[in-house]
């Protein structure tokens, strides 16, 4: 068929050329990449334990271990990390198989969704106790987000924070989130500069409590991010809420934004 034939026909079925169709356009959607059970999976699901590396309280270990369906982390006081003023009873990392863990690279946007068990015991304090990080592996780096407990004027809240750059993502009381599941979804783009976002949106029951997102902000350091799960928390609080603690997690999943 000639050009103008072609062209001519193409006009009378509304300008779309013989032979010739436009590429279907996909929307983006998440996808599960990891979905550990701690029954069947244990520590396996993860990348690397971190249960007393400074063998502080070998009568206290394991502090990191799964029972039933959920992961549970002991923190006792008397509990102390490499670097003696804190104390970290951490797991790190998606694991899929015995060799493979996800990595999360710049560019790449993930979602981590899960349920947590906040005991009374486990407080707020004046200085620093997260439950959550992003971080990039290796030692002494620092933290990218933090999901962390902390005491403002005296009240116990739960609080999103972009390390980085101090940036307060959202925060909310604690006490009515403690002694009962609640449900966790994160969502970051790994971005540097202000190439990243985050999302966090915490549940109680089926009652939103917060759901709060940034964009145009750094979530990427080097490397990669990895996420970390536990009780990582100073011991300069001044307002007396360290004490034997415990944290539950269950449902753990990992989505890929493709």
């Amino acid at each position: 068929m000639s050009t103008s034939r072609r062209a001519l026909l193409g006009a009378a079925l509304g300008g779309a050329a013989v032979g010739l169709s436009a590429p279907t356009a996909h929307a983006a959607s998440w996808q599960l990449k990891w979905s550990p059970s701690a029954s069947g999976d244990g520590l396996g699901a993860f990348e690397t334990i971190e249960d007393d590396r400074a063998d502080s309280h070998p009568a206290g270990q394991p502090h990191i271990y799964a029972t039933g369906n959920n992961w549970r982390f002991n923190m006792h006081t008397v509990d102390r990390d490499t670097s003696t003023d804190r104390q970290r009873q951490e797991v790190t990392g998606l694991r899929t198989s015995g060799s493979s863990y996800l990595q999360w690279t710049e560019g790449q946007t993930w979602r981590i969704t899960y349920s947590m068990y906040i005991p009374s015991s486990l407080k707020a304090t004046t200085t620093f106790t997260h439950i959550m990080q992003m971080k990039q592996p290796g030692n002494g780096t620092s933290p990218i987000v933090v999901q962390s407990l902390r005491r403002v004027n005296g009240v116990q809240t739960i609080e999103l924070k972009l390390a980085i750059d101090d940036i307060l993502i959202g925060r909310t009381d604690l006490e009515p989130l403690q002694n009962k599941w609640i449900d966790v979804d994160f969502q970051i783009k790994v971005g540097n500069g202000s190439a990243g976002s985050v999302r966090w949106i915490l549940k109680n029951g089926s009652t939103t409590v917060i759901d709060k997102s940034r964009t145009g902000v750094d979530t990427f350091l080097a490397d990669r991010v990895r996420p970390k799960w536990g009780i990582y928390r100073s011991l300069g609080d001044t307002s007396g809420s360290l004490q034997d603690t415990y944290l539950l997690l269950t449902n753990l999943r990992g989505y890929q934004l493709v």
